[in-house]
């Protein structure tokens, strides 16, 4: 069975039955049909004294085309704390439309480990993405209307720097030119798109702690400088108040199940490589809030994602992960040793062995955030026991357990010795968190620490028109902020070709941004891009409806 048949099958209970789970009443959810709901702003604010549960965070080595089962994993091991008597919750991403009918595909998990419903998470799902969207747009339109007619912020329409979404790979539209046909079109400029994922406004609802924060956030987002240089903001354009209006539902957060029932917080934008790619601070909160153990997940390898959940999510909201779970397979460790796609199901303990040196990499970061580590070995068919017990002997070598899981063919029960192995690894006393870089770094410090630390490369490249654009933002109050690194996430390096857990090498800085609203600078590194492409096969080729109006080839 493919994962949306299984998805198909499954015998989903009523969303009341879920949420009561959890301890919320009906009148505290919005039911969006039978299986999903947000949860009301009167219920976050109901239980926002009471203590937090314990938080576990899934995170992976780095990804390959090949799939590691980071979601899938974060799934069955919700499940399998439920298994052994906790009670557990689940927190996830919103998948975007790009990955689905791009490469990638969605990212509600997989096998007998997967969220449901799965067409729809996967698609339009409560239309918080559409919703994100469509705010973001109408700052670009109020910012362009404001110029039109008569500019009175003296916008100098060189230094605009905001630019327009939408939730879809398309390369055409990176590097546009606005405005044609007229007068009565206003004054032509370039501008280009990113994808909706990457939007400031996207981090901005991530990031928010409530429905007030969020719109002081948006009014604090910078969208252009003035002939003076000065900033403009989007409360100069009088936008946020609207905007917030936009973004009023999408800021509650989305609840469903698991296959076998447990309940699941989907709430947020994914991309690590261009984002800061975590779920909400709002669905966390909530879920700690409402359960005993959550499991969540941030996005790509640790590299990306945990290094921006652990130095920016958990910093602006004061959360602290009691243990992290690296996941890696077998196949992804071949490949990271440099072996090719055609040879992946051969037998090879000592690429095995060799590819573990990726994994080492990830577990020794993560360590030095002062986190609990485990690693779950994501069992495929065709794995040897004597490559399963390579990886465990790995992982011993940095004190750390690493167990198989099977969780994709049986569910919760696959992940139930992975689920014992992070509750042993769970301090009683929780212990803080270490950070990449001190909040009084410099800013240009702060990427340099991440990209020696993290990356270990032997220094940054960043011409002198970058580094005086870092110095100016510090000027103007905002040296503070952390750094949101734009990354490919195949590799360590810029270079998604370098397998492995390269050294001697550089990271050339391309660009900065500064997302004032949502609390960082995006740095952009190597030739990533913040509005993908499609594929030469785009999975939407393979997706239809059957004669019966059946939705496949989603995956």
């Amino acid at each position: 069975m493919t994962d949306i048949d299984i998805a198909r099958a499954a015998k989903a209970l009523p969303i009341n039955e879920i949420g009561a789970k959890l301890g919320i009443l009906p009148s505290h959810l919005i039911p969006y049909g039978h299986n999903k709901a947000k949860v009301s702003n009167e219920f976050l604010e109901e239980i926002a004294d009471r203590p937090n549960g314990r938080l576990i965070l899934v995170t992976a080595m780095n990804p390959t085309p090949f799939g590691e089962g980071k979601t899938t994993t974060t799934v069955g091991l919700a499940d399998a704390l439920n298994r052994v008597g906790k009670k557990a919750a689940l927190c996830i991403r919103e998948p975007s439309l790009g990955p689905c009918f791009g490469m990638k595909g969605g990212a509600a998990g997989g096998g007998y480990s997967q969220v449901v419903p799965m067409e729809e998470i996967n698609l339009h799902f409560t239309g918080d993405f559409h919703a994100v969207t469509a705010a973001h747009n109408l700052l670009s339109a109020m910012l362009d209307n404001h110029i039109h007619w008569g500019n009175a912020l003296d916008i100098d329409i060189r230094r605009i720097v905001w630019r327009r979404v939408m939730d879809m790979n398309d390369r055409a539209l990176r590097q546009i030119v606005c405005n044609l046909g007229g007068v009565a079109n206003g004054y032509p400029r370039e501008a280009g798109f990113d994808i909706s994922v990457a939007s400031e406004v996207m981090a901005i609802l991530c990031l928010a702690s409530d429905p007030l924060d969020l719109q002081e956030r948006l009014g604090r987002i910078v969208v252009a400088y003035r002939r003076d240089k000065t900033p403009v903001y989007c409360r100069d354009l009088k936008a946020d108040g609207a905007m917030a209006v936009l973004l009023q539902q999408a800021m509650q957060p989305n609840l469903v199940q698991t296959l076998e029932h447990t309940p699941a917080f989907v709430h947020g934008g994914p991309f690590a490589n261009i984002a800061h790619g975590c779920n909400s601070v709002i669905a966390t909160k909530a879920a700690l809030k409402t359960a005993d153990y959550v499991v969540t997940e941030a996005g790509f390898g640790a590299d990306l994602g945990a290094e921006k959940f652990l130095n920016i999510k958990c910093q602006q909201s004061f959360l602290n992960p009691d243990a992290a779970v690296v996941v890696a397979t077998v196949r992804a460790l071949k490949f990271n040793a440099g072996v090719e796609k055609d040879a992946l199901s051969q037998p090879n303990t000592d690429a095995v062995q060799k590819g573990c040196e990726n994994l080492g990499r990830h577990v020794e970061n993560l360590q030095a955030f002062n986190v609990p580590v485990v690693v779950a070995i994501n069992y495929f068919a065709g794995d040897t026991p004597e490559e399963l017990e390579a990886v465990v002997q790995y992982a011993e070598t940095y004190g750390v357990k690493a167990v198989v899981a099977t969780h994709w063919a049986d569910g919760g029960q696959g992940a139930e010795d992975l689920a014992h192995s992070v509750l042993s690894a769970i301090s009683e006393t929780p212990q803080p968190t270490q950070t990449t870089y001190k909040r009084d770094d410099s800013l240009f410090e702060k990427i340099e620490a991440i990209a020696t630390r993290i990356y270990r490369a032997d220094e940054v490249l960043a011409d002198t028109k970058i580094r005086d654009q870092l110095r100016a933002w510090e000027a103007d109050g905002y040296g503070h902020l952390p750094v949101c690194m734009a990354k490919t996430q195949y590799s360590f390096t810029t270079d998604p070709e370098r397998r492995g857990a390269p050294l001697n090498h550089s990271l050339a800085v391309r660009d900065v941004h500064l997302s004032a609203g949502a609390g960082f600078i995006v740095v952009v590194c190597g030739n990533i891009m913040r509005m993908p492409g499609l594929p030469k096969q785009p999975a939407a080729e393979t997706i239809r409806l059957t004669e019966t109006g059946l939705i496949e080839g989603l995956f």
